[in-house]
């Protein structure tokens, strides 16, 4: 691995490792024994669940319950844990746990895939990880173990609780509980407090990053003392899932007790950022409603988290961006600290990338399906931004169709702009600079 690696830039070892974990996975999804009629899956059945796993997205081709077995649903939930705390995080941990010496390009990917600021520290930093993963979904399965227990008895319960669990946390989106009413994804669950509360928990924890995570960790909670970053996280996240949560509650939900009401509000809001679950019916809220869940889908976790999508910290410096302007200042500023040029640019290219696979993406499904614009643009959304919720069109789509869904979610988990590097040369260095000149845009 060593050797190859040495030839290989960090970008291209990331894409490289999601893209092998990926066919690992549809070969073995692809074993008589994975589904439960005996003959396997399908090789384009199983690359888009292996994929949707991998890419931490939900969007399914084949009810997960009904059509795999209990080795199929371990090996996709083996697949999410893999996809969700990334690959390299997943191989580094391996190599450590195996005693093995990790050298100073495998903790420069490292440092690329999680989005640390530096490289030293990173094998510290991967235990937490692993820790704090093992954790988080531990803790969320014992909560919501008695209420699985109670539906679908003991062992099956367990199974469920941990399944669920896993998935939430790792923002995947995938659920046993199938097309079947009543328990169509969670539906069955929208006024279990302990269900709807633990998923929620465990969405946000597992979108915020490890990184920020580890943060607020060392600083004991003293959220003064916090990096700028992380309070740029934690200030963006919160807006984004209490400002939907309020139109969600004022406009949708009207015959439903308050109490499930506010739950059914705040899920809504916070499924929509990478996760995918869901407790109402989508196809019952408004088209203002699924408007808004559109553009919460696209914008995804944030950095080093275990979601995709175009980050939160994306969009705070594009509209801290905006500010500036309107402002008349000179650079975008944070609580206090001055965001250099380059970020702003990168942040531009990465939310221009992501627009434009959305746009080409649903253009392109309801060219070649024939179906309305809207609901197209919602699965792209969905895959792009790796949420996997879903308005039900996914499993009648045509291969062309489903293949550009692959993409689309396989380029939102690795990210854009880590293709774009591993596919260009690197930066050269320029001595001169071209004349300039000004350009009008308002």
């Amino acid at each position: 691995m060593k050797k190859i690696s040495k030839n290989l830039s960090s970008s291209r070892i990331i894409i490289l490792g999601f893209a092998g974990a990926i066919l690992l996975g549809s070969l073995l999804l692809m074993l008589p024994f994975a589904t439960r009629d005996g003959g396997g899956a399908s090789f384009m059945d199983a690359l888009f669940t292996a994929t949707s796993a991998v890419c931490v997205t939900g969007l399914v081709v084949q009810d997960t319950v009904t059509y795999w077995t209990v080795f199929g649903q371990g090996v996709i939930l083996l697949l999410i844990q893999i996809g969700g705390m990334g690959v390299v995080t997943v191989a580094v941990a391996v190599f450590v746990a195996s005693g093995k010496r990790i050298g100073l390009k495998e903790r420069s990917t490292m440092q690329e895939a999680i989005s640390a600021n530096h490289v030293g520290g990173i094998i510290r930093l991967t235990g937490f990880i692993v820790k704090a993963a093992v954790c988080f979904e531990l803790l969320g399965a014992i909560v919501m173990a008695p209420a699985f227990c109670r539906e679908f008895g003991t062992v099956r319960g367990i199974w469920y609780a941990v399944f669920h669990s896993i998935s939430a946390f790792c923002n995947a989106g995938f659920d046993l509980m199938g097309d079947r009413a009543p328990y169509s994804s969670l539906t069955h669950f929208a006024a279990s407090p302990s269900i709807n509360l633990t998923i929620m928990c465990l969405i946000v924890i597992g979108g915020i990053g490890f990184l920020t995570w580890e943060d607020i960790w060392t600083k004991k909670f003293r959220i003064r003392k916090y990096r700028m970053q992380t309070k740029v996280i934690l200030t963006t996240t919160a807006l984004l899932i209490l400002a939907p949560a309020v139109y969600f509650f004022l406009n949708e939900f009207q015959d439903m007790p308050p109490g499930q009401r506010v739950l059914c509000a705040l899920f809504q809001a916070v499924t929509p950022r990478t996760a995918g679950f869901n407790t109402v019916d989508l196809g019952l809220l408004s088209g203002h409603a699924i408007g808004v869940i559109v553009l919460l889908m696209l914008v995804g976790g944030s950095p080093g988290s275990t979601a995709g999508g175009f980050k939160t910290t994306t969009l705070a410096v594009m509209l801290s961006s905006a500010v500036s302007v309107f402002r008349r200042r000179e650079h975008v500023h944070f609580f206090g600290r001055r965001i250099d040029d380059v970020t702003v640019q990168s942040a531009m290219a990465v939310l221009s990338m992501y627009l434009v696979l959305f746009l080409g993406g649903g253009f392109f499904i309801s060219h070649m399906e024939g179906l309305p614009l809207s609901e197209c643009l919602f699965e792209a959304a969905s895959a792009v931004a790796t949420v996997g919720l879903t308005l039900g069109i996914t499993p009648d789509l045509g291969l062309a169709s489903r293949f550009v869904l692959i993409l689309l979610m396989y380029i939102g988990r690795v990210g854009g702009l880590t293709l774009i590097f591993a596919a260009l040369p690197g930066k050269k260095s320029v001595t001169e600079r071209l004349p300039q000149e000004k350009l009008n845009v308002v």
